[in-house]
Formats: C-alpha cells, structure tokens, sequence
C-alpha cells in the first residue's frame, strides 16, 4: 500500500486525489473535513489547529498501518492542516482507493474516525461573540 501522510499548513482535495489515482483502483473514495460556521447554535470566526507533529504523524503512520492489515486497500492519503482556518476552509483529508468502492468506504470510515480518536491534533475554537473555547 502507497501513503502519503503529512501535517502542514495547508491542505487539498486535488493533492489527495492525483496521489491515489491508479488503473488498478476503481474505487476511490475521499473524506474532507471543513470548519463549519457553527457548533452547538453558536458563530464560529476560525479554528486553530495545533499538534505535536512528531507524536501526531507516528499516530498517523500507526492507522496506516492498521488500515492495511484489514483491507486490500492500493492507496491511503492522510493529510491534516494546522494553524488558523476559516469558516469553508479544508481541516482534514482522507483519501483511500482500492480495487472496489465498499473497502473504500469502510477504510477511508475507519481511518477518519480512529484520527479524532488517537492523533494529538487540538483545536481552539474562535466565535464569533469573542468567546475562545476548546
């Protein structure tokens, strides 16, 4: 399986998208998370996103890992941003491909859930009232 995991301040769909095209894959399926306007009923001005970039990749490389152990899976993207992003922005990027789309869908499923669960990302949410939150 091909990776290509990384942390930096910026992240796109097209990047994920010409990593994981292959003739052998006819499925590919692709995750985004963008910060929303809101949570919770209230405004949200920006995110900032901040880790321990040695520690977060590590985690990173260990879904990788895990992901290929359970399925036939030919590519895997994981991508996140840090730093400030707006409302629209890209946070996050999964992409994964593979010969058929129903080992996409539970891999690429896998992957984004078990990221909010281990990887030491952290967000501090800005309002749009003034308040700052985590």
């Amino acid at each position: 399986m091909d990776t290509l995991i990384a942390i930096k301040d910026t992240v796109t769909v097209q990047e994920a998208l010409d990593f994981i095209q292959a003739p052998e894959c006819g499925g590919e399926v692709i995750f985004t998370g963008t910060v929303r306007n809101h949570t919770k009923g209230r405004g949200v001005a920006k995110l900032f996103y901040e880790c321990y970039e040695a520690m977060a990749l590590s985690e990173m490389h260990k879904i990788a890992a895990r992901v290929q152990e359970q399925w036939d899976i030919h590519k895997l993207v994981i991508l996140h941003a840090i730093g400030d992003k707006y409302p629209g922005d890209i946070a996050v990027v999964i992409a994964v491909a593979s010969a058929h789309r129903g080992i996409a869908f539970d891999a690429c499923e896998f992957t984004i859930d078990t990221l909010k669960e281990t990887v030491p990302i952290w967000k501090k949410e800005f309002f749009t009232d003034g308040e700052i939150g985590n």
